[in-house]
C-alpha cells in the first residue's frame, strides 16, 4: 500500500485527487494539507511514500518546499502551469500532472509507479515476471544496471555511490528512493548509509558485514533484521 498525502490549497483540486485515489487500488490517503506547514508536520509524524504536491501554495512554492526536505518522499506535482516542468526535474519527480487532472491521465501516473515496482509485491505474483534491472543516471548518461550486479549502495550526503561487479556509479538520489525501487527479497538496509545485496554477503560478525572486498557497518536499528536473516 502506498501511503500518500495531498498538498493543495484549492478545495476542488483536493476533491478531484481524492476521487481518483478512491477509484484506484494500492493507495492510502494519510492526510490532506492546505499548505507546506501542515505538510511538514505530517511528514514528521508519519511515514509517507508519496506526495501529490501543488506548485503554487500560500507563502511558498511546492518546489521550494521540496528543497527544504532532507529526504523527501516520491512526488507527483500537480499544477495549472506547464512552464514549471523543466525546473521540477531537478527533483525525483514521478510525474507532472496538469490541472484539471483527468482520471485517464491519473491512471497513467499509477502505471508508471507500478512499472517502477513501487507498489508492495503481491505474494501471488510470479517474481520471474518482475523487472530485473534499473536505469541509473550518472554524468548525464543513463546506465542500465541489473539487480544481480549491484553489490552495495553507499550514501554520500545528497548522492549515492552504487558499487557493482563492473564499475561504480555516482547518482543524485536518496537511500529512500533506492529502498522503494530495489526488490526487498534481494536487498537489505543495514545502516543509514548502506544498502547491501544479500547474495554478496561473505560473513557477518559483530557489528559488521563482509561483502565482496568491503566491510559494511551494521546500524543499531538494523541489527535485529540482520540477525533475523542469519536465523533464516
Amino acid at each position: 500500500m502506498i501511503k500518500c498525502i495531498i498538498v493543495e490549497d484549492e478545495v476542488l483540486a483536493q476533491q478531484v485527487i481524492k476521487s481518483h485515489l478512491e477509484k484506484t487500488e494500492g493507495f492510502e490517503l494519510a492526510a490532506t494539507c492546505s499548505n507546506t506547514t501542515e505538510a511538514a508536520a505530517v511528514l514528521k509524524e508519519k511515514d509517507i511514500d508519496l506526495i501529490f504536491l501543488d506548485i503554487q501554495l500560500p507563502g511558498t512554492t511546492g518546489l521550494d518546499f521540496l528543497r527544504s526536505l532532507k529526504d523527501p518522499p516520491l512526488v507527483v506535482l500537480t499544477t495549472a502551469y506547464a512552464e514549471y516542468a523543466l525546473e521540477s526535474y531537478e527533483f525525483n519527480i514521478i510525474d507532472y500532472l496538469l490541472k484539471p487532472i483527468s482520471f485517464e491521465r491519473f491512471s497513467k501516473m499509477v502505471n508508471k509507479l507500478k512499472d517502477g515496482r513501487l507498489f508492495p509485491l503481491d505474494t501471488k505474483e510470479d517474481p520471474s515476471l518482475l523487472k530485473d534491472h534499473i536505469f541509473i543516471k550518472s554524468n548525464s548518461k543513463f546506465f542500465k544496471v541489473n539487480f544481480s550486479e549491484i553489490i552495495y549502495i553507499q550514501s554520500m550526503k545528497d548522492y549515492l555511490k552504487i558499487h557493482t561487479t563492473e564499475y561504480n556509479l555516482v547518482t543524485h538520489q536518496t537511500m529512500g528512493d533506492m529502498e522503494r525501487i530495489l526488490p526487498p527479497w534481494q536487498f537489505m538496509r543495514v545502516h543509514k548509509s548502506y544498502i547491501i545485496s544479500v547474495a554478496f554477503i561473505k560473513t557477518i560478525y559483530g557489528n559488521s558485514i563482509e561483502i565482496d572486498k568491503a566491510t559494511i557497518p551494521i546500524g543499531n536499528i538494523y541489527k535485529d533484521a540482520v540477525m533475523e536473516l542469519v536465523g533464516r
